[in-house]
């Protein structure tokens, strides 16, 4: 089965044309950020200075936070541009296609087409194949990975598992055991969890014996992918303080998360399980309103949801765990656009 190609303009949450949200439930954020150990990192970074090219003391930094070799680290520019640089990868080697979740990060299709590489639903034959584990825009555990990951040896394939929002989890548990882990790219994106997304950089952690493929990435990156400030930021991501900030956020948003799902579900919206710190759900529209109508009236009042449609769930929003003063503005702006609508 192939899928269409993704449109021209590229949807993502956060600032749009219109400025920054003023209450913003269309980016995945934690809210209870930014983390403030990595926010003086990055404030402390010193910019007049190059990177080490080679980026010695972060790879040993974030191998030894991962316990593995130093030699499996490839630092990159964000997820986004990892993900083109795999592709482009793939496509070198003869690739033809690349298989997707039902559900996935625009990114992923974005980047195979532009290497006019087929996207396909049947992720077997594939020569890349993406996951992402909790998975975006659901949330949730991604169906038939662990079978995925046992086709590693029988299919000279490259499998990446995007764990942007593994440190963000709230509930459930990672599908692979840590040994199959080793088998799989696992792209990791710290600045969602830390509440600094725009700080731009990411790194993945190899797969046990492809030391060869590290070395092909490598030399597709330009020099100095990630600057001062991302490096500051990767950094204090493997700083103890950080990482129990980070621990102790989690128990905030799933008390925050309970009581946003509630305020939706009494305003008759239909809540799909999540173990992340966002979630989908299918709002209850005044009758003769529209999605996209009613998230354009949101926006007017300074609401920003994610519409799912880009992420192959029409009629569905994407909506991050906000604090209750967010929370409760949301509810007063639903019940001004239902009140507006009943009135007509």
């Amino acid at each position: 089965m192939t899928c269409n190609p993704p449109a021209s303009a590229r949807i993502h949450g956060g600032p749009d044309r219109h400025g920054v949200p003023r209450h913003d439930f269309s980016t995945n954020s934690n809210a209870c950020g930014p983390c403030p150990g990595a926010q003086a990192a990055v404030r402390q970074a010193d910019a007049t200075q190059y990177p080490d090219a080679s980026y010695t003391a972060l790879r040993q930094q974030l191998a030894a936070f991962h316990g593995v070799d130093a030699a499996r680290v490839v630092l990159a520019a964000s997820a986004s541009e990892f993900i083109f640089r795999i592709t482009a990868l793939v496509a070198q080697q003869g690739g033809r296609a690349v298989g997707l979740p039902p559900h996935s990060y625009g990114d992923y299709a974005q980047a195979a087409h532009a290497h006019r590489l087929a996207v396909v639903a049947d992720t077997g034959d594939a020569p890349l194949r993406w996951a992402c584990e909790p998975s975006s825009p659901l949330g949730a555990a991604h169906a038939g990975l662990a079978e995925l990951v046992e086709l590693i040896d029988s299919h000279a394939a490259i499998t990446v598992l995007d764990r942007a929002y593994e440190p963000l989890r709230l509930g459930g548990a990672p599908s692979l055991t840590p040994a199959q882990l080793q088998t799989v790219w696992q792209l990791w994106t710290p600045n969602k969890a830390l509440g600094l997304t725009g700080v731009r950089a990411a790194y993945a952690i190899a797969p046990m014996g492809a030391e060869a493929a590290v070395f092909q990435l490598d030399q597709l990156s330009p020099s100095w992918p990630v600057g001062a400030h991302g490096v500051a930021m990767l950094q204090a991501w493997t700083e103890p303080a950080v990482q129990a900030w980070l621990a102790s956020s989690l128990a905030t948003l799933r008390a925050w998360k309970a009581r946003q799902i509630a305020l939706c579900e009494s305003l008759g919206w239909t809540c799909l399980r999540s173990d992340a710190n966002f979630y989908c759900t299918k709002p209850a529209l005044p009758d003769g309103l529209s999605l996209t109508q009613a998230l354009d009236q949101l926006r007017s009042h300074g609401i920003k949801l994610r519409d799912t449609a880009s992420f192959g769930l029409p009629g569905h929003v994407r909506i991050s765990v906000q604090p209750p003063a967010e929370q409760d503005a949301l509810r007063q702006a639903l019940q001004q656009l239902t009140n507006h609508r009943t009135t007509q």
